[in-house]
């Protein structure tokens, strides 16, 4: 876009062109760690069950990254609406420097600790060799994982979610190839299993975030200098981090609560771990729809509240969770239909097929109760209103969440049927709180920057 060209960027952009991607990039992602499940299993569920827990505490770490990519996503789309594109591009570079450091720390931790994390969550004995061999491989490099996040999450705020879409689909293939040649040493490979899955993901990995690399300095519009990597600017910093911080607090919350809660499914049985492992592994395709949804509308309304423009924001919203609430209930209801057969493409297991397929059938309320925190809560960070969703989610997490799990899931003997009831009453609770939230509107007096029309000139480029 150029100073001749006067049309809003967030009016260029809609729901479905900037959606569609991010589903396919969010459903490719999970791959990832669906694909080393789905191999791994034939070998055994006991490796599989310690490859899906080793996962829960990736993902963990994948989550916490996006504390800084959640607030750059915000701040870039707020400088791209108000049409400042030069700040846009050094707002940029600071994030992506941030999370790399974050990822090195985070790296250490789990070298150093992931064996004692793993008993923490009362991990069956005969598993923690398993897991903790292969979180020490993925943990000794998700710094790269820490990168990529940060990096496209820039990419993606201009509006170009394709690209991002594009690289992760060619980490998949990479990473499937790998596994078909280091699991079970095909084509005169090593046959290394559990070792060769972890391998395949960190090398596939590690060539997707140089492509990212090259796309980002070919995506923005002003390109990133090199020095503004290491010139770190304290408003900017301050910008990211009002965002970044409570959606990390959120996060955290979240993460850790489930974490607590996997040490429940532990004292339930080996046999609800592993039904647990193959159940999510199939869920969270179904939240990946509503977290396309959120994303994109994230996009476009901070795009929108950058501009100023808070009444075509709210609309946007309110329409977005009409779509994603239908979608869900149509996608999930489907899958019920067919949920005996989706659990067996993990196991033949008779046991674990009958609960997981009872899951399955729960899931109808659950999941289109989650889409409303899926999609509210990245439109309320957006505008600036960071620190509600947090405050709701530790309340609704720890007071209703882990206690309910507990007394269903242990104490009353339910099992693993009762940790999910507790898991569909905290998405209601906390979705109806954030609409609550939205329809008040206290969220349009929290945007972080102005318009270039109302912005002291004080030499900084206005042009996109």
């Amino acid at each position: 876009m150029t100073l001749s060209d006067h049309t809003p960027s967030w009016k260029k952009l809609s729901l479905y062109a900037v959606t569609w991607p991010i589903f396919v990039d969010s459903v490719l992602r999970m791959l990832l760690g669906t694909v080393d499940v789905f191999m791994l299993s034939r070998i055994s569920d006991k490796a599989t069950g310690a490859v899906g827990l080793a996962n829960e505490i990736i993902y963990f770490c994948i989550m916490m990254f996006g504390f800084v990519g959640i607030g750059t996503s915000v701040a870039v789309s707020q400088y791209i609406g108000a049409r400042r594109a030069k700040e846009a591009s050094r707002i940029s570079a600071m994030a992506i420097s941030m999370n790399l450091i974050f990822g090195i720390v985070v790296s250490i931790v789990i070298v150093c600790f992931g064996e004692s994390l793993l008993r923490m969550l009362h991990l069956n004995p005969e598993q923690i060799g398993i897991a903790n061999h292969y979180l020490r491989i993925i943990g000794g490099f998700i710094w790269v994982e820490a990168l990529s996040y940060a990096v496209s999450s820039v990419i993606r705020s201009t509006g170009n979610t394709k690209s991002v879409m594009f690289v992760t689909l060619g980490v998949n293939l990479l990473h499937m190839g790998g596994n078909y040649l280091l699991i079970f040493g095909n084509l005169g490979f090593p046959e290394w299993g559990v070792t060769g899955a972890a391998i395949s993901t960190v090398v596939s990995r590690l060539l997707g975030i140089v492509v990212l690399f090259i796309l980002l300095y070919r995506r923005i519009a002003v390109p990133i200098q090199r020095k503004d990597y290491v010139r770190w600017k304290a408003s900017y910093a301050k910008q990211i981090l009002s965002i970044g911080l409570p959606a990390a607090g959120e996060h955290l919350s979240y993460q850790s609560q489930y974490l607590m809660i996997i040490g429940f499914v532990n004292m339930i049985g080996i046999t609800a771990l592993n039904t647990h492992v193959y159940v999510m592994n199939v869920s969270n395709y179904f939240m990946a729809l509503a977290l396309a949804i959120g994303m994109g509308t994230e996009i476009i309304v901070g795009q929108m509240v950058g501009a100023g423009e808070m009444k075509e924001a709210y609309r946007r919203l309110m329409k977005s969770v009409r779509i994603s609430f239908l979608l869900t209930l149509a996608v999930v209801g489907t899958a019920a239909i067919f949920r005996h057969e989706l659990i067996g493409l993990f196991t033949k297991d008779p046991e674990i097929i009958a609960a997981g397929a009872s899951i399955f059938l729960l899931s109808i309320i659950l999941e289109p109760g989650r889409t409303f925190n899926m999609v509210i809560i990245n439109s309320l960070r957006a505008a600036g209103d960071a620190r509600f969703p947090v405050l709701a989610g530790v309340v609704s997490m720890w007071g209703v969440s882990v206690p309910l799990a507990y007394l269903l899931g242990v104490h009353f003997g339910i099992g693993l049927l009762g940790v999910w009831i507790a898991f569909t009453v905290d998405e209601w609770l906390r979705g109806v709180m954030m609409l609550l939230r939205w329809r008040s509107r206290v969220w349009e007096k929290k945007a972080l920057v102005k318009p270039a029309s109302v912005v002291p000139d004080h030499g900084v480029e206005a042009q996109i």
